[in-house]
């Protein structure tokens, strides 16, 4: 399924219509340095990544407080044996001058509404074990840790 790369939210977290393709390129493109705060190592041309994931069933939704986006997530949904229609949210990141202010909640409330639209049975994200600051808000937000997530880099080589 084929979705928009991008979308808006405000700080209420209603819809802000983007308009043509140059203006959701351009909202895509403003929020990439803050995702690159969260994400140095994120290599490559950002709005082909996006749009990649987007090719996938997935997006990014940026919420647009002010005059800068304030906080963003990139999702993406797809079927698992275990949990059926699955919505995971890839990253969640706030702008670290602005936490604290319903940022973070705004966006997880959309994502989730958007996962029921969608028709997901289970939305998920995953935390770095190191993120405590986050690990408390997402249990305020009522999520809970049902597994473990195990990990490993394609160019391990095990010595002989």
């Amino acid at each position: 399924m084929k979705t928009d790369p991008v979308a808006r939210i405000d700080a209420k977290g209603a819809l802000v219509p983007l308009g043509d393709p140059g203006a959701r390129r351009f909202a895509l493109l403003e929020g990439e340095r803050l995702h690159r705060l969260f994400r140095p190592d994120m290599g490559g041309d950002y709005a082909a990544l996006m749009t990649e994931i987007a090719s996938a069933g997935g997006g990014v939704v940026q919420l647009h407080d002010g005059d800068a986006v304030r906080s963003l997530a990139v999702w993406r949904m797809f079927r698992t044996t275990y949990c059926g229609l699955r919505f995971e949210i890839d990253d969640l990141v706030t702008d670290p001058e602005c936490r604290s202010q319903g940022h973070g909640a705004t966006l997880l409330d959309w994502l989730e509404e958007k996962a029921l639209g969608l028709g997901c049975n289970t939305v998920t994200l995953n935390s770095a074990t190191v993120r405590l600051d986050a690990h408390r808000f997402y249990f305020r937000q009522r999520y809970e840790i049902l597994g473990f997530h195990f990990s490993k880099s394609t160019k391990y080589k095990p010595s002989k």
